[in-house]
C-alpha cells in the first residue's frame, strides 16, 4: 500500500479535527460491531467524521453500521470510536481495511478494542452472553496482509502467538467481576460470509476448537498486531450457530439481541477503559 494514501486520510482527519478545535490525543480506538452502536450515547462527543468524507476510506454497508469516526471522551479518556466496520463480504479486501487500521496508528492509537455480534458454537453458551476472545482461527482462506509488505508499519511475518493482549484480557476479566457479569472466554472463528455457516461447517469448527463464529474481527486483529497495536476483542453471542438450535438464522435477530444487551455492554466497555493507563 502506498504511504501517500495513509497520509491523505490522516491529513484529512487532522484538518477536520483542527477546524473543530479538537485538542484531544486519543490512544484508544473502539470498533463497534453489529447492533452495538448505542455505546456512542455514552461518549462525550467532540467531533464526528463520516467515513465518506475521508479520502480512500471504505464506507460501511452492513446493517447496524452507521459509518463514522467519533472523537470524544469516555471515562475521562480521549477515545475514537469506529461506528461501523468493514467486511470482506461487502467487497472490501485487506488493503481497504489496512487503510483504516494504519490511519488509526498514525493518529496515535495504541490500543484497539473490538466488539462484534457472533454465533455461539460452544453448547454451553446462550444468546446474550459476552465472550472474551482469547484466540482466533482464520478459516476465510485469505489474509489482509497478502501482497507487498510495507515495512514502515510492520514485519513481513508478524507473530500471532499472543494476538490478544494479556494485560487487556485481565482488565476485562476484572471489569466483569466488578460488574457481576458472567463472562465467557473462547476462540473465535472467522468465516468470510455473507451466507451463514452450514451445520456441517459448525460441527467442523467445534472439532477445531472454536467457541463462536463471525464474519469480522480477525482481519482487523491481524492488521493491528502487524502495526503494533494492543488488541482486545469481545463478542456478544447474538444467536446460536447453525445446527446448535432449530431456529433459522436471521440478521434482524442478531441486531435485536445485541441491542438488548447495549446498556450492560456499554458499562462493561467503560469499566475496561477506566483500567487502561
Amino acid at each position: 500500500m502506498n504511504d501517500e494514501i495513509i497520509i491523505k486520510a490522516t491529513d484529512s482527519i487532522n484538518r477536520i479535527l483542527f477546524q473543530n478545535n479538537y485538542r484531544g490525543q486519543p490512544k484508544i480506538a473502539i470498533i463497534l460491531g453489529s447492533g452495538l452502536g448505542p455505546l456512542t450515547s455514552q461518549v462525550q462527543i467532540d467531533v464526528q467524521i463520516p467515513y465518506k468524507s475521508i479520502p480512500h476510506f471504505p464506507v460501511s454497508t452492513a446493517p447496524g453500521h452507521i459509518g463514522r469516526l467519533i472523537f470524544g471522551k469516555l471515562e475521562g479518556k480521549d477515545v475514537v470510536l469506529m461506528d461501523g466496520r468493514f467486511h470482506f463480504y461487502e467487497g472490501y479486501d485487506g488493503q481497504d481495511i489496512a487503510i483504516v487500521l494504519r490511519t488509526l496508528k498514525v493518529l496515535g492509537i495504541n490500543y484497539l478494542i473490538q466488539t462484534n455480534a457472533a454465533g455461539g458454537i460452544n453448547k454451553e453458551f446462550k444468546p446474550g452472553d459476552f465472550m472474551l476472545i482469547t484466540d482466533h482461527i482464520n478459516l476465510s482462506g485469505t489474509n489482509p496482509l497478502i501482497g507487498k509488505n510495507n515495512s514502515d508499519f510492520g514485519p513481513r511475518f508478524p507473530d500471532m502467538s499472543e494476538a490478544y493482549d494479556k494485560t487487556l484480557l485481565n482488565h476485562a476479566r476484572t471489569a466483569a467481576q466488578e460488574l457481576d457479569i458472567d463472562l465467557k472466554e473462547g476462540v473465535y472463528i472467522w468465516f468470510m460470509g455473507p451466507s451463514y455457516e452450514t451445520p456441517a461447517e459448525i460441527r467442523m469448527a467445534r472439532i477445531m476448537g472454536a467457541d463462536a463464529v463471525g464474519m469480522s474481527t480477525v482481519p482487523e486483529t491481524i492488521l493491528a498486531v502487524h502495526t503494533g497495536l494492543k488488541v482486545l476483542a469481545i463478542s456478544v453471542i447474538s444467536n446460536l450457530a447453525a445446527g446448535v438450535s432449530d431456529v433459522p438464522l436471521d440478521e434482524n435477530e442478531v441486531l435485536v439481541q445485541a441491542n438488548a444487551k447495549r446498556h450492560i455492554f456499554a458499562d462493561f466497555v467503560r469499566k475496561i477503559i477506566s483500567k487502561i493507563n
